[in-house]
């Protein structure tokens, strides 16, 4: 709340589920908020990986919802109504006070110091959240053409658009490098590379079917090649830098994270072509760095090659209770 970066101004409104829905098995919806960071807007368009990992634990406390329990974990279903999506969470539980346990020093997160439990987070089904398509270009991989911010000479860029939890333009580190100083624009430097990744983003929107004028949809990211020591001694499988409300994040947004899961599975996109140079993987988890450490992503596939599920561990802890004026 009130940090002036997008992951800190959002909200989830979260209540029981419609009788249809408890029919069909679910524990608790919800609506995810982008609050604007430069002005009042709000924005309904899209989804949060991170606080999406915490709806099962939120509902549970609140007792919301009582969750499918296996042992010492529970599952709670919860549907997301922005994407009209279902996403399972899965936690330790006391068995005492049926409240969620999240203090087990179980594992850790780049960015979050110390241990905590596990919270295993799986969009099931999640392509086309919003779009209704894995590819809503139809193919994995797109020319955009652009004019630089600075002017000078039409350029073409490569692209993949891939809509899995929240729908996302990936394109190439080294591509951009041609014509912009993209290191500098990473290391934060002032440079006019921001309005021209806008330009790509809005350009690859409207292929998408998209709202160009929506800044929170669809996200944009850079994907490079692992290129550091580090990087080849922590078998990192791509190295990214995602855009959320036109800003540079300062880790990666978990829906695009698992979008970049899916897309690395996906022959012939940008992801897919990266993970075949650093270490040949086809299928399964893969490690990304982002700027606030690495990450493992993986997602499923039927025989067919419907994505039937995204899924990434969490850790989450209650912080405050009370109320916000504003």
């Amino acid at each position: 709340m009130g940090g002036g970066v997008s992951s800190l101004s959002k909200i989830c409104v979260v209540g029981a589920p419609t009788p249809s829905q408890k029919k069909e098995g679910i524990d608790v919806e919800y609506t995810f908020v982008q609050v604007g960071i430069r002005d009042s807007s709000i924005d309904y368009s899209g989804n949060c990986g991170n606080l999406s990992s915490m709806i099962g634990v939120f509902a549970v406390d609140q007792n919301i919802c009582t969750p499918s329990v296996s042992g010492t974990h529970a599952t709670v279903r919860s549907f997301n109504t922005n994407t009209q999506k279902v996403i399972d969470t899965t936690f330790p539980i006391s068995s005492e006070s049926s409240r969620a346990q999240l203090e087990n020093p179980e594992t850790t997160i780049a960015g979050v110091p110390g241990e905590a439990s596990t919270i295993v987070l799986e969009f099931v089904n999640p392509a086309g959240a919003r779009t209704g398509q894995l590819l809503p270009t139809g193919s994995p991989q797109d020319h955009l053409t652009i004019l630089p911010s600075k002017g000078g000479e039409e350029r073409t860029v490569r692209c993949s658009c891939v809509d899995v939890a929240n729908p996302t333009v990936f394109v190439n580190y080294a591509d951009l490098a041609e014509f912009l100083p993209i290191a500098d624009y990473i290391d934060g430097r002032a440079t006019a590379v921001g309005e021209t990744l806008e330009r790509i983003r809005q350009s690859a929107a409207v292929k998408m079917g998209l709202d160009p004028s929506t800044q929170a949809q669809p996200k944009i990211a850079i994907l490079r090649d692992p290129y550091t020591d580090d990087d080849r001694a922590q078998q990192v499988d791509i190295v990214i830098h995602a855009l959320s409300m036109g800003v540079l994040h300062k880790a990666v947004p978990m829906t695009v994270g698992l979008c970049a899961g899916v897309a690395s599975n996906i022959q012939g996109s940008l992801a897919w072509e990266i993970c075949q140079k650093s270490n040949g993987k086809k299928t399964g988890m893969i490690r990304l760095r982002h700027p606030g450490g690495v990450v493992d992503v993986g997602a499923e596939f039927s025989e067919d090659g419907h994505v039937t599920s995204a899924k990434v561990v969490r850790t989450g802890r209650r912080l405050m209770e009370g109320a916000v004026w504003w």
